[in-house]
C-alpha cells in the first residue's frame, strides 16, 4: 500500500537561509542589548545582588566604594578588551567599546531616574539574570560582547582551545567567591541563581540554527 501523501504543512520546514544584518539593524541591537543589561543591573543592585564576569566584580566594587557600577565594568573592560585585539575583530571590538561605553551612560542615567525602593531577592536574580541574558543575546547575535570578561572567553577559546562554556563558568565561579567580601552567603546563592538565569537563556537559544523563523 502506498503511503498517502504529505501535506506541505506536515512536510519538514527548511532552515531560512541566513541574511546579513544590516547597519541599522546591528546599531537597534546594540541600543536595546546595552538597555537590557543595565536594567539587568539596576534589578540586581536594587535586590543587593551580583552576577558573573566584569559584571558582578563591578557590582561588588560598587558595594564596597559606592563608586558608579559603570566606571567599574568601563575601567575593567576596556583593558581586557586590549588584550584580546590579536583575536578578535575589529569590529567586534569597537561594538564592544560601544557597548561599555553605552552601559556607563545608561546606568548613570538610571541612577538618576529609576528609584526601586524594595524588590524580593528571588524576583531581583531571576528578572535581572533572565533580562542581562536576552540584552547577551541580542549582543552576540550582532557580533558585540557584553564586557571584558567574555571577551577573554573567546580569545582564550581562539588561542588556546579552552572549551568556553566551562571558562565562563569558571570566571562566574571566582566571581561570586570574590562577592563573599561584600554579599553574606545567602545573597551570593540568590546572585547564583541569577547567573543560572542568565547561562538558561544563551543555553536554549544561544545555538547554531535558531532566529531561522520556525
Amino acid at each position: 500500500m502506498s503511503a498517502e501523501p504529505v501535506s506541505p504543512a506536515e512536510q519538514p520546514a527548511e532552515p531560512a537561509p541566513g541574511v546579513p544584518h544590516t547597519n541599522l539593524e546591528d546599531a537597534y541591537a546594540l541600543f536595546v542589548g546595552t538597555v537590557q543589561l543595565s536594567l539587568g543591573l539596576v534589578l540586581l543592585k536594587a535586590g543587593g545582588l551580583v552576577t558573573g564576569g566584569v559584571a558582578g566584580i563591578s557590582l561588588v566594587l560598587n558595594y564596597l566604594t559606592g563608586l558608579p557600577v559603570g566606571l567599574f565594568y568601563t575601567a575593567l573592560t576596556l583593558p581586557l578588551l586590549a588584550i584580546t585585539l590579536r583575536a578578535m575583530s575589529w569590529l567586534f571590538i569597537v561594538k564592544t567599546v560601544i557597548v561599555t561605553l553605552g552601559l556607563f551612560a545608561m546606568t548613570a542615567i538610571a541612577a538618576q531616574t529609576i528609584d526601586i525602593d524594595w524588590i524580593s531577592r528571588p524576583v531581583a536574580a531571576l528578572a535581572g539574570g533572565s533580562v542581562i541574558g536576552m540584552g547577551a543575546l541580542a549582543l552576540a547575535r550582532h557580533g558585540a560582547g557584553t564586557g571584558g570578561s567574555g571577551a577573554v572567553v573567546l580569545w582564550l577559546y581562539r588561542t588556546r582551545g579552552w572549551n568556553a562554556g566551562r571558562t565562563q563558568l569558571l570566571i562566574d565561579g571566582c566571581v561570586l567567591l570574590f562577592s563573599l567580601v561584600a554579599l553574606d552567603v545567602t545573597r551570593v546563592l540568590w546572585s547564583l541563581l541569577g547567573v543560572m538565569a542568565t547561562g538558561g537563556i544563551l543555553y536554549v537559544w544561544h545555538r547554531p540554527g535558531r532566529y531561522t523563523g520556525y
